[in-house]
């Protein structure tokens, strides 16, 4: 009996000694892991960094937007269409009636509303496409105007020069 135990007690020592090189190599596994995903990281925020720009020939549609930003990024060209809706869907949230009226993207754009009071319907009014003819102008109501301001980051991509 005696002999059955130390085997008993061999086998659970080999068992747990097995065990714990399994889980150190499994640490060993996570931290490559994460020192590569670092490394990863570290390398694309460089890459973006240090791109040239080069300039486009014509104008790209929706689908080559997303594959090219896809591309860049490693996401997918599905996740890259969520991020821009999402975008769509804040600066919506942003500007609706009853909302702030402003959404701004730093470094490119400002999108604000303007709003546009109702105007009076006047009659006999000079007409400015035929000089000595009069014309009746029609009553406006009130309305929102949405504005779209170019920032600063924006204007010196477009080759604009800053004012002194």
């Amino acid at each position: 009996m005696a002999t059955k135990k130390k085997v008993v007690k061999k086998k659970l020592a080999t068992k747990k000694a097995v065990a714990k090189k399994k889980a150190v190599a499994k640490k060993a596994v996570v931290k490559k892991s994460a020192v590569k995903k670092a490394a990863v990281k570290k390398t694309t925020v460089k890459k973006t960094a240090a791109r040239k720009t080069t300039a486009m020939t014509e104008r790209y549609t929706k689908t080559q937007i997303l594959n090219e930003i896809a591309e860049s990024v490693d996401l997918t060209r599905k996740q890259v269409a969520e991020v821009l809706d999402e975008l769509g869907l804040l600066i919506e949230r942003h500007i609706k009636p009853r909302a702030v009226g402003e959404f701004t993207l730093p470094g490119l754009f400002k999108v604000k509303t303007v709003k546009k009071p109702a105007r009076k319907a006047r009659k006999n009014v000079p007409n400015p496409f035929r000089p000595g003819e009069t014309m009746n102008v029609a009553a406006k109501p009130a309305s929102t105007a949405v504005k779209v301001l170019p920032l600063t980051g924006l204007k010196e991509m477009a080759g604009a020069k800053k004012k002194k």
